[in-house]
This record gives structure tokens, sequence and C-alpha cells, in this order.
């Protein structure tokens, strides 16, 4: 119930927007008021009451199931009491506080206000400078991680910028990942408040509770799920003995808890309700479609939702012991959806039968729609050389496929405004790259030499990066009159090798073991050549932020590095084109004559590696660009029907 004072507020707030039914009183007249102003109003009693807490809300007749059946995971209601902490900040609908005079309200403010009102789903937007969606969803992101809350790797870039970017354009999005705390982030949560929602998750043998934590940031809903398995020293996913033995366990309890939160949270006054757009990525989400799939529609309730997997690693699949599929709470009809066979050769032993759960898999089958974070990812993930044992059922769905080319976040990574390099520049002016390129060859104890290039690397030192390729190349050339730079850890032998390097070659390499941002920056803005030569990479992150500093990058033509990286070709039809070198096959002949190839046109070249730099600059890789095409797989999935067994 709400006190009297808000009461009081709503009711004069109401009466102040226009009498009831009538004759229609003159545009001009002075009762009369804006329709849309009266919608506001409405919207904004909501959200003074919701302001009391949560209050019961009556469940529409499509949510109703059986007692076992998720949606009704939330234990009864509990009486009505003070909250235990600060709600979060309703959104100002334009009205003003309560004790503004509504006669004050300039009219152009009012019809600057764009209006997006549906039952389940009101806000309002103001400002034209954003580009806007002409059909705008309730979507709800599911992921393992996203920063700057938690992040080890481009799952989390994305899944950090991409909402953002939506929400911009006018969709109301959802982020639902673990409230991870293990001691050292745990300040990453500071504004995220207890939300008092609790449900309890019927799976692997008991009733597990976890709890909703929520903050309202950059106009989307962070929602965490906490549970004790969230909480523990080591990374995300596990620690220096290995990745955890419960993995399996903590994403299915993110599973469940996503599909509830859009029917139990009240997030600034409304719930989002069933006629969703789920977006799961990677394993770690994908038991959410098939959740959906047998837990839900089967009882009428999200039967207007609809699921998009994105791939970002096709390597990790969650694949468990087949023995685990009763612990995951499913009807037993829907094994097959999971089921996966290991070949004879990737057997343990003779009497291993190689069965197995595989989330991944339950997610391709009965996901609406798939996409990759590449066009030459999507292709690939359908071949038996890039398939991961997927390949077949990826190639069975490609009606449904595509792949989208991450964005990047130009508040983080743009040399104009970049706070981690020491001078700043654009593609209209470069005399800041020389700078830059001056200070980081300081900055490693390298000789500062203009005319030298420098070649830089930044990434993990594993096989997938191609990093032994590098190491086999490395004498051929440090015999050429360069400067090489790399950033990044992983094997012990590999970290061993680029110190041992160093040692030998100190006017020539450095090896920095480890990670830095602010130094993944500089290295960035002051090399000249970046160079990736991954064995495969689903989009790739480095080349982007390399074409965007000027910095040319030398790549495998493989997944997302051949997608983003035009060839150079100084006799194009209308003149000089590309931005980089995109080689292949992948061996240390073709990477080399590349570099070599690469070195000669910036000695020999200026004019022509000024134009490859530029060119770099000026391509648009924001994350507005994505969401954009994002959007377009929206309405595809919700012309088509959902997935139904």
């Amino acid at each position: 119930m709400a006190t009297p004072a808000v009461g009081a507020a709503c009711l004069l707030l109401a009466r102040a927007a226009g009498p009831g039914p009538g004759p229609r009183r003159g545009a001009r007249g002075e009762q009369a008021r804006p329709r849309r102003l009266q919608r506001s109003v409405r919207r904004r009693c909501v959200a003074e009451l919701s302001r009391e807490g949560p209050a019961p809300r009556p469940m529409p007749p499509a949510q109703l199931a059986p007692p076992l059946v998720p949606g009704f995971l939330a234990p009864p209601r509990e009486p009505e009491r003070e909250p235990a902490s600060t709600p979060p900040p309703v959104p100002d609908d334009g009205l003003g506080d309560l004790d503004l005079e509504l006669e004050e309200i300039p009219e152009d403010y009012i019809n600057d206000t764009v209006v997006v009102a549906s039952e389940q789903d009101s806000a309002i937007k103001i400002g034209k400078e954003q580009a806007r969606a002409e059909v705008t969803h309730s979507i709800v992101f599911v992921t393992g991680e996203a920063s700057p809350y938690a992040k080890s790797g481009g799952l989390g870039d994305v899944c950090g910028s991409l909402p953002v970017a939506l929400a911009a354009r006018g969709h109301r999005v959802m982020v639902v990942m673990p409230r991870y705390l293990n001691g050292t982030s745990d300040k990453n949560y500071a504004n995220a408040f207890y939300t008092e929602k609790h449900i309890r998750i019927p799976c692997f043998g008991g009733s597990h509770e976890v709890t909703f934590f929520h903050e309202y940031r950059d106009s989307v809903d962070w929602v965490f799920v906490d549970h004790p398995s969230y909480h523990r020293p080591g990374n995300l996913y596990g620690d220096k003995f290995g990745a955890y033995g419960d993995n399996q366990f903590r994403y299915t309890l993110l599973c469940y808890a996503a599909c509830e939160a859009p029917l139990v949270l009240e997030l600034g006054g409304y719930i989002y309700g069933q006629k969703c757009m789920f977006v799961v990525n990677d394993w770690h989400a994908s038991l959410v479609p098939v959740l959906l799939a047998s837990k839900y529609r089967p009882y009428g309730v999200y039967k207007d939702a609809r699921s998009i997997l994105v791939i970002h690693n096709l390597a990790h699949q969650g694949v468990e012991p087949a023995s685990t599929y009763p612990d995951l709470g499913l009807p037993p009809e829907w094994y097959g959806a999971l089921e996966w066979v290991f070949p004879e050769w990737a057997r343990r032993h003779a009497l291993d039968k190689g069965e197995a759960v595989n989330f991944l898999k339950g997610a391709v089958v009965t996901a609406d729609r798939i996409v990759t974070v590449s066009k030459g990812y999507s292709w690939e993930v359908t071949t038996a050389e890039g398939g991961q044992g997927l390949d077949e059922l990826l190639g069975s769905r490609k009606s449904v496929l595509n792949g989208i080319v991450n964005g990047i976040d130009i508040n983080d990574w743009n040399p104009a405004t970049d706070k981690h390099i020491p001078c700043h520049y654009s593609a209209d002016d470069l005399s800041g790259k020389a700078k830059c390129k001056a200070e980081l060859q300081k900055e490693l104890g390298l000789p500062m030499r203009p005319d030298v290039p420098l070649i830089g690397f930044i990434g993990r030192l594993d096989y997938q990066k191609g990093i032994d390729l590098i190491k086999l190349i490395m004498p051929d050339l440090m015999r050429e009159d360069i400067q090489f730079a790399m950033l990044g850890s992983g094997d012990p032998e590999l970290e061993d090798w680029m110190r041992s390097t160093e040692a030998n070659f100190k006017d020539k390499f450095r090896g920095w073991v480890g990670f830095s941002v602010p130094v993944s920056h500089r290295i960035t803005a002051g090399c000249d050549i970046l160079l990736m030569p991954s064995r495969f990479e689903p989009c790739g992150l480095n080349q982007l932020y390399a074409m965007q500093y000027g910095t040319v990058p030398v790549v495998h033509a493989t997944g997302g590095l051949r997608d983003t990286v035009e060839n150079f070709n100084p006799f194009g039809d209308n003149g000089e084109q590309g931005t980089g070198w995109a080689f292949a096959p992948l061996t240390t002949e073709n990477m080399l004559w590349t570099l070599r190839t690469a070195i000669s046109t910036y000695r020999e070249h200026k004019s022509s590696w000024e134009g490859l730099m530029k060119r770099g600059m000026s391509k648009d890789f924001t994350w507005d660009h994505a969401a954009e095409q994002y959007e377009q797989i929206f309405q595809w999935a919700f012309i088509d029907q959902p997935y139904v067994r």
C-alpha cells in the first residue's frame, strides 16, 4: 500500500493532468493537456508507488503453470515490510519533482520527449542525437561475465558494451550474470542493491536458493545472481589447479535464474514480462533455450519469447558426463537435445562409451537464431576444421546462422581521448602517433629511432594465438632492422622464451610477461605494425583497436581477422585500397614474407603507409553499428515461430 504522502502526490498529478471523460476541450484550453503528458503522469504514479517496495502483482493467466514448473520457483510472497536497502532510482520521466507545478513545464520540452509505452515496458527517452530503433524489444542478456563487473576475455567486453549500445537505441535491456565475490573485485558490485527477491531452483538433487542484486547503469538493468558457489578465491571459472569441478552446477543455476528474472523482478516499477528476446552467450548460458522449450512453453509461459545463441568461441562447449543429466532438472525425454558422444579416438579407454551432455549443443538445437562474432567464423563453424564436432549440426541450421563483427568501445579506445597514451592524435593530425612511438621506445628501453618499424603483439601465449610460429621466425626477423614488443602471459615455456629472447636481442626485442591495460594501450598506439598469426580467431579485437589507432595489422586470414582486415592493394580501381595484410595459409614462410612486405612498404612508400593508417582509422567498428545488425536478427527471430518440440 502506498503511504498517504505518495498517494496524495499521485492524486495531485492525476488531477493536474486533466479531467476524466467528458467533452473534448480546445487544444489551447486552460485545462487541456497533451495526451502523452497524461500517459507520463500515469506512469509516474506507478513509479512512485513502486518506491514502497515490491507489491503483490496478479500473474497473467498465461504464466500459470503446475507448481513444479519454473515460473513458480519463487517462494510465496512474504508480508510486506520495509525494504532492507535503498531501491534503484526511478528514471525521471520528465515531470520533475512532485512539487513542481505542471503549468511550468515548457511545451517544447514535452514535444522533445519520445514516449515508448506498452503494458509491461514504459520508458521515456530524451534527446535526438542517438540513432533510435524502429521497433524496440525487451532484451535479456545471459552471460558468464560482463565488463566492468567480471571479465576474463572478449566475452566480457561484448556483454559489457553491446547491451549499453542497444539500450541507447531505445530497447529495454537486462543483463543477468553471476555475482562473483573473490575478495579482490567485490567493489565492482558496490552500487548493486539487494532486491529482496529470491527463488528456489530444483536441480542437482535438491532445492537451491538464489537471490538477485540489481544496479541500473547506462540505461541497462544489471542483474546479479547470488549464490555461495560464486564466492571463492581464484578467477571466474577456475583457480591455479584448473577449472572448478562444479561449473556445470554454477551455470545451471544461472540459466534457471535468468529464466525467472523477467517474471519476478520489478525493475523501475515494471517487470519485463514474457515477450522477451533472450540473448544467450556461449555455453555458460546455453541451458536457457532448452529450459524455455522444455519447462516453460509447454505450460503457456514464454510462448511469445525468442532466444538467440551467440557463439564467441566454439572451443568451449560445457561438456560433462552423461550421468549428470538427471542433475539438470530437465524432463527425461529431453536428453537427446544435450546428448553428445565422443569419437573413439577421444575416449579415455576401451570401455569408455564416450557418452556426455553438451550444453552448447542443446542451445544450437533449441535456439531460434544463432549468431557468431564474425561472418567468417559463421562459415568456419560449419566445417570439419572449425566446427569442433558440431559442424554437421550447425550446418543443418545454416538458415538461421549469421555472423556479426563485434564492436569496440570508442570511449576506451580512441587515440583522440585515450588517457593511457602520452599524446593524442587523429586521422586528420597524425603527428601525435610519432610521439607515442618515441615514448613507447623510451619506456621499453629500446633505441629511440623514428625510422625503424616497431612491430607489436598483444595476447595470450598459447597455441591458438600462433606464438610457436612467432618463435620459429624470430631468428630470421631479428636479422632485419626492426624492433619487436610483446605483451602477454600463458604457457610458462613461452614466457621463458620471451625472457631469453629479450636477453639475446636487447636493442631489438622486449617481452612483457603479464598483462597491463595501460601498457596494451601504449603498445597499440606506439607500434607501426600489429602481428596476429592466430590459428583461429572467432572475431578478434586487437586488430580493430590497432586500426583505430593507425597501427597497420598483419594477420592470418581466419575468422574475424579475415572479415575486418582488407588486404593492401596499391593498384585498386579507385587507387590504393586496404587496411593491412591478411595472409594464408598459416606457415612460417608466409608470415615472414608478409612481414617483410609490410616493413618494405613502411620504409619505401611513406604516402602509401599513411593511406593505410587513415583508411584503418576511418573504419566504423562502433558498437552502435553492431547493435543495428543485431536488431535485424531480432526482427527475423520474431517473424518465425519459436522452437517447439
